[in-house]
């Protein structure tokens, strides 16, 4: 899976990502930041032509270097200042309460230990700091649901690591943050990929 991983998939992750369906989500979601910005993940770079004031920086964290290579191609065409971090969400390399925000699109469903993630995620946003994010997951039909949990398994192994079936906003309330803002339904394609989270919380 080593070439697979390194080589093949980056590359099927930055197409999956090009949908031109997913802009307006990027657009809201990153349009909500400011101040200094962790996002997570930032795979590629898709969103960071959509940072603008009054954000003042994006701390880009990636673990896969492969990504971070790409991303550091995107980065060329943005002013903002854009620092990589490459390393794991599991363990981000940054003060408590240092940044103002914190982003994450299509980021929790790969991340080995979410729980974990999220807990950083809100260790390092300062108080009343703000979590953006734009996830798919967990659907509420339950004909939909069956399919996600039967699909999910050989899903991980050909995307990463990728779950359909991660119950986005109960894992980001048990993480301690307050939902201020969430909206839910089906983007256009199959629905056991396709049913999205998006929204903001507080960190508190």
């Amino acid at each position: 899976m080593g070439f697979y991983n390194d080589i093949i998939l980056p590359r099927l992750c930055d197409l999956a990502m090009r949908n031109k369906q997913l802009v307006p989500f990027r657009e809201r979601v990153i349009g909500a930041a400011e101040g200094r910005v962790l996002e997570i993940g930032v795979g590629s770079g898709m969103n960071l032509p959509f940072y603008r004031q009054p954000v003042r920086e994006v701390l880009a964290l990636e673990p896969a270097p492969r990504l971070v290579t790409m991303a550091r191609s995107a980065s060329r065409g943005t002013s903002m200042p854009i620092s990589f971090v490459e390393a794991s969400a599991e363990a981000i390399p940054l003060d408590k309460h240092s940044v103002d925000s914190v982003v994450t699109t299509w980021t929790l469903c790969s991340i080995p230990q979410a729980a974990t993630a999220l807990a950083e995620m809100r260790r390092v946003l300062r108080p009343g700091g703000k979590l953006l994010f734009v996830e798919h997951g967990l659907a509420p039909d339950e004909g939909v649901r069956w399919w996600q949990n039967r699909l999910t398994p050989a899903w991980r192994y050909v995307s990463g690591g990728c779950h359909l079936n991660r119950p986005i906003r109960s894992m980001i309330e048990a993480a301690g943050f307050r939902i201020d803002r969430i909206e839910t339904g089906y983007m256009p394609g199959p629905k056991p990929m396709t049913f999205m989270y998006e929204g903001s919380a507080r960190s508190g």
